[in-house]
C-alpha cells in the first residue's frame, strides 16, 4: 500500500478531502479505492456551480470492472472540475491524491472535515477490510 497524506481527510466510503490555502476543498477517491476498481475507463464529474452535500453521491466513476458512486466528503458548491479526467481518466489510477482530483468544493461548513477520518484512522480502516 502506498504511503496515505497526513493532509488528507477520508470519508470511510474512499473519498478523500484536502483543506487548500484557499479555504477551498479539493476532492478525490483514494489510492486504496482506484486498486479496487482497476482500470477506470469513464469519470462522471458534477457540474461547476452544483450544490453539494456530504455523504451524497456527487460523481460516478466505472471501471472494467464496475461503476461506483462518489460521495462527497463535505456540504458546499462545485467551484471547479478536474476537467483531466474527462479524456485521461486512468489519472486517477496514476495518481489518486495528486492530479487524479475530481473536484473543487467551497464548503459551506468547514467543521464537516473534523467529522471525517484523518490518515491514521482511515489507514487502519482499510486494514480490517484487507482482513
Amino acid at each position: 500500500m502506498s504511503e496515505i497524506p497526513g493532509d488528507l481527510k477520508f470519508l470511510k466510503s474512499h473519498e478523500w478531502a484536502r483543506a487548500e490555502d484557499d479555504g477551498l476543498v479539493r476532492v478525490g477517491i483514494s489510492e486504496h479505492a482506484q486498486e479496487q476498481l482497476g482500470d477506470l475507463v469513464y469519470v462522471e464529474l458534477p457540474e461547476v456551480g452544483a450544490s453539494v452535500v456530504a455523504g451524497a453521491g456527487t460523481a460516478v466513476v466505472e471501471s472494467v470492472k464496475a461503476a461506483s458512486d462518489i460521495y462527497s466528503p463535505i456540504s458546499g458548491e462545485v467551484v471547479e472540475i478536474n476537467e483531466l479526467l474527462g479524456d485521461k481518466p486512468e489519472t486517477i489510477n496514476e495518481d489518486a491524491y495528486g492530479d487524479g482530483w475530481m473536484f473543487l468544493v467551497r464548503p459551506s461548513d468547514r467543521a464537516e472535515l473534523d467529522e471525517l477520518l484523518d490518515a491514521h484512522d482511515y489507514e487502519a480502516l482499510i486494514e480490517n477490510e484487507d482482513h
